[in-house]
Order: C-alpha cells, then structure tokens, then sequence
C-alpha cells in the first residue's frame, strides 16, 4: 500500500490510528461504574496544558489500524464501546460506528466537540475546551456536559457551554485531577447553590484501574 492509499483510507475512516484498548469500568459522568470496552483513538490539536494522554496527541505515533479489526476486538469485551482520544472527530466515525452498530452494542464517545460530529452515537460525553470551542451542531445532540474545572474562571465557561445544549443534557462539573484538593470544595458549594449541576469524579483513577 503506497502513503498515498494509506492517507486515504484514514481520511475515509476505514484506518485509524488506535493508541490503545481496554476493557474497564467507565470512571466518569452518567456511565460510571459500568463495564465499558475503551477504544482510544490517537490525534489531538485542541492541546489542553492539564491533558493526562498527551501521549495521544500526535497520530503517526500510533498505528493506523483498521475498522473492521478494531470492531472485531471490542464486541468480545462489551456491549458498550467507549471511543475516546485524543479527539476522536478529528477522524471521520462512520464507518467505525456502522460496524459496531451492526454487531447491536451501544457507542459511546467522548470528544471537546472541536470538529463536525460523524458517527452514530448512543451517547455523547461533551467535554468543551475554551481554546477550541465546540461546533454548532453538537449542542443540540450532546446527551452529556462535562465541563472540568481547573480554576474559578471555569466556572463561567461552564455556565456559558451549559446555555447553549439542549435542554435534556445532563450537567456535570468535573475537578481537573492535579487541582481536585484545591477544586473540590468549590465545586460542593457551587452545586449545591446551583442543582442544575452534579459533580462528576474520575473515579478509575481513585480505584486506580485503566
């Protein structure tokens, strides 16, 4: 296969670059504590200074693998496949959510929003980055808000992401891990003047599993 070829099955979907897989426990917002099988895709350039995978930044450090291998895998771990990144929407999902979907699991992905949703999903974790804001479009379809709160100024960004999503979207406010001790109990209060947020923890990382 010439670069050529390759490049355009990754532009089609049909190669993507898979930094890792696991099965786990989803550790974070509406799912958590639910068997999950992870399938992390590898490019990102929204670059958040706080990123714990900055390992997935950079896609030709992983191997652009196919779809149809990826799918294979993950139905025999799972009925729910998580894909994460990285930024997943950096790659057009089409034709791996059509073969998941095809084998009857539920999809799940986890993006900042920054690039046109593709893929069908069962639920969208929106997580927005203020220095690559979310597309229009995915408001409207996120079924989930995570908005991580590094310092007190994330609080009117989340505020102001949380005025644009449809209205049956759950809120979530999420302390970034380095800050929690700092960020936790301003969350607690915040929430608790404010109900139309829940606070989510990334709570793989306090049972210290993938």
């Amino acid at each position: 296969m010439t670069r050529r070829e390759k490049q355009a099955l990754i532009d089609q979907g049909h190669l993507l670059p898979l930094m890792e897989e696991f099965y786990t426990i989803q550790g974070e917002g509406y799912h958590k504590g639910t068997a999950a099988y992870f399938v992390r895709i590898g490019g990102c350039d929204v670059g958040c200074h706080w990123c714990d995978v900055k390992e997935s930044w950079l896609p030709e450090l992983h191997p652009a693998t196919e779809t149809t291998k990826i799918v294979d895998n993950a139905v025999k771990y799972s009925d729910i496949i998580v894909v994460t990144g990285g930024e997943p929407l950096t790659w057009d999902m089409g034709p791996l959510t059509e073969q998941l979907k095809a084998k009857g699991v539920q999809t799940h992905i986890e993006t900042s929003g920054a690039y046109k949703l593709t893929g069908e999903w069962d639920w969208i974790c929106l997580s927005p980055k203020k220095i690559k804001l979310p597309t229009e479009e995915i408001y409207d379809k996120a079924n989930e808000l995570k908005c991580i709160i590094y310092n007190k100024d994330d609080f009117k960004f989340a505020e102001e992401q949380a005025a644009k999503v449809n209205d049956d979207c759950i809120l979530y406010l999420q302390p970034e891990w380095s800050k929690r001790d700092k960020m936790m109990p301003q969350i607690v209060d915040y929430v608790m003047a404010n109900p139309k947020w829940k606070v989510s923890l990334q709570t793989h990382k306090y049972l210290n599993i993938p």
